[in-house]
């Protein structure tokens, strides 16, 4: 493949490359890492593969993540629906976004995470015990999902009878495409979803209880609360990346384990060996395929390229958790890989490091270590070449599209 095939190939999304993206990436790392595509929202991009220009671009705040600052580009991708969701942290520079991380790493903090360890036990343990041991089911809706989506709602606040619906909504946002009727679909989910947080932060302040929600209301610091907007936008961020991201890692990882049985074993040895297990498989088969978009505020040179001033810029975490300058034979999944939690990208880097990263692991390593512990002889129903992916194009996360298993094939 050339590396103008591999640059058509990413940019038309063609389902061969939603199904196995690695070596357009791998051919764009090597021919063209800073590369200029033209994805279907048709807003001129540029896509960074190398895991050191990852490193650099992550952490160069001359790629603003204030989308207002390229609103006409905004309008174009996501729609007027978008904005009143995005005022938080993931879409603002310093100093507002130093403001609003403060604030939220002052309630979500690693101590509240830490407690959540017994309920994410209970969770787990429950939506096995509801799966079929015998039959096949599709673990991807079955557990993959609900596990994070619960946890996240716990940790938030959200009422038990309210979690399906607002599950509905963010997988609309998470898998709608382009185009007149996708961005209706995208609109109806996002406001209904905006009306729902609006609603259930009015409750908070009346009825304030121990969650995180009720936290942020109140929660301030020397440069005061945050605002109505910031509220609604910040709890949103946190309920659709705090579930969606960890159920389709999850749902990786089990793919990725069962495909490889002497890795799976290896995983498997004890709790340290799994908590290793879990950083190789954030490398390898990251469910966050892409950063979010930052723009050039300036003319920035890279590499032998020229990111004009006002472009957009992407920089594929997928393709530089698999530069083979960094890593070793990427495409091998090694469980026992040494240093890999220090130096993957799979939660991003500099001030947007992602404020999850505990939750995430947390829920990853309580996940796969009972769920393998419970059913050892757990197997993918059919070959896993035939297990298919998500196929929309730039979906917000690269997952599989259903996972089939049975727990005890005995």
């Amino acid at each position: 493949m050339s590396s103008e095939e591999a640059a058509a190939a990413a940019s038309a999304c063609s389902r061969e490359f939603r199904a196995n993206p690695h070596p357009a990436y791998a051919t764009l790392r090597a021919t063209a890492p800073v590369c200029p595509l033209k994805p279907p929202h048709g807003v001129d991009t540029y896509l960074i593969t190398r895991y050191d220009d990852a490193r650099a671009a992550l952490a160069d705040p001359r790629l603003s993540k204030d989308m207002y600052g390229a609103i006409d580009a905004y309008h174009r991708i996501f729609g007027d629906s978008s904005i009143a969701l995005d005022d938080n942290m993931l879409f603002s520079d310093p100093p507002k976004h130093t403001r609003l991380r403060r604030i939220v790493g002052n309630t979500f903090t690693p101590k509240r995470v830490e407690s959540l360890r017994p309920k994410v036990q209970k969770i787990t343990d429950e939506l096995l015990d509801r799966c079929p041991a015998s039959e096949p089911v599709n673990l991807l809706t079955e557990f993959c999902f609900p596990l994070p989506l619960h946890v996240i709602c716990e940790l938030l606040g959200v009422p038990e009878n309210e979690r399906k619906q607002a599950q509905e909504w963010s997988a609309t946002v998470a898998q709608t495409g382009f185009g007149p009727e996708a961005r209706k679909a995208l609109e109806r989910a996002e406001g209904n979803l905006r009306d729902y947080l609006v609603d259930l932060i009015a409750r908070k302040r009346k009825e304030p209880d121990g969650a995180l929600l009720s936290a942020l209301v109140t929660a301030q610091d020397e440069d005061g609360a945050l605002t109505d907007h910031e509220l609604v936008s910040t709890a949103w961020v946190l309920l659709f990346a705090g579930h969606k991201s960890t159920a389709y890692q999850i749902g990786n990882a089990v793919y990725h384990l069962l495909s490889r049985p002497e890795q799976k074993r290896l995983a498997f040895r004890d709790p340290k060996a799994t908590a290793a297990a879990v950083e190789e498989i954030f490398r390898f088969e990251t469910s966050v395929e892409n950063s979010t978009f930052r723009y050039a505020t300036e003319d920035i040179k890279m590499r032998d390229t020229l990111i004009p001033k006002g472009a957009l810029v992407q920089i594929s975490l997928t393709a530089a958790n698999r530069d083979p300058e960094m890593f070793p034979d990427p495409d091998r999944m090694d469980v026992e890989r040494p240093n890999v939690q220090a130096t993957h990208l799979a939660f991003g880097l500099g001030p947007h490091y992602c404020i999850g990263a505990p939750l995430a692991r947390l829920e990853m390593q309580i996940a796969l270590g009972t769920l393998f512990g419970r059913h050892p002889g757990m197997a993918l129903v059919g070959e896993p070449e035939d297990v298919r992916w998500l196929t929309v194009p730039f979906p917000a996360f690269r997952g599989v599209a259903e996972l089939p298993v049975v727990l005890d094939p005995s």
